[in-house]
């Protein structure tokens, strides 16, 4: 699961994604407006952390643009305005929650399970299919109840189909879920990490299969 952190301070924006990455979460960052804006045209989110007070424009304005075009991807802000107003000012703008800093960081990683726990997004405590199950929270995979190893990448790929069970994932999403803007990514890497997934499912007797559907993308379901 991917995330865009919007945030000035270099160090903290770094910090950030060092503590999500332990938590799970891969992260882009940014550290300017323009930047943000760039990214978020181009690539989708499973939610963004966003800093108000940015070198080259108002975080505010980029949360009113996402809103503007219907995109429903959660929004935490993480900002040092901690007045009423403000905080009023960016829920009614779009945020989905507003976080004051400075901040405990176990709170800003439970505001955000909670943000992609919500009617509409995908975050659930536990994914199955068939005897396959995904712990989220644990990040822990299990085939009839017995743990499984992956690599961070291939457990990646694995939740993100699960979440999608029964429906087709489009190449193009599971690139932008496994691969930062600052990537160097092969035009073979999705096919490489699905070919390994699938092989390794069978190995260990996952009563699932990946269907490869060809000029479009990957779809889990229970073998039959």
């Amino acid at each position: 699961m991917r995330l865009l952190i919007v945030e000035d301070s270099e160090e903290l924006a770094q910090l950030l994604a060092n503590g999500l990455k332990s938590a799970g979460y891969d992260s882009d960052v940014l550290l300017t407006a323009s930047d943000a804006r760039a990214a978020l045209s181009t690539t989708r989110y499973a939610a963004v952390i966003l800093d108000l007070g940015l070198p080259d424009g108002d975080g505010l304005s980029i949360l009113r643009e996402i809103r503007q075009r219907d995109d429903p991807t959660p929004v935490l802000v993480l900002t040092a305005r901690g007045s009423v107003d403000d905080r009023v000012g960016g829920l009614r703008s779009g945020a989905d929650d507003y976080l004051v800093k400075p901040f405990a960081f176990e709170e800003l990683v439970a505001r955000l399970a909670a943000l992609l726990r919500r009617p509409g997004q995908l975050l659930g405590s536990s994914l199955s299919v068939s005897n396959l199950v995904f712990d989220t929270e644990s990040r822990q995979v299990y085939i009839d109840d017995q743990p499984q190893l992956f690599s961070a990448r291939e457990a990646a790929v694995l939740e993100l189909l699960m979440r999608r069970q029964g429906r087709v994932v489009p190449k193009r999403l599971v690139e932008d879920h496994l691969f930062g803007l600052a990537d160097d990514v092969a035009s073979n890497a999705v096919e490489v990490y699905v070919h390994r997934l699938r092989k390794q499912l069978a190995d260990r007797g996952a009563k699932v299969q990946i269907h490869t559907m060809r000029g479009v993308g990957y779809l889990i379901a229970e073998e039959k």
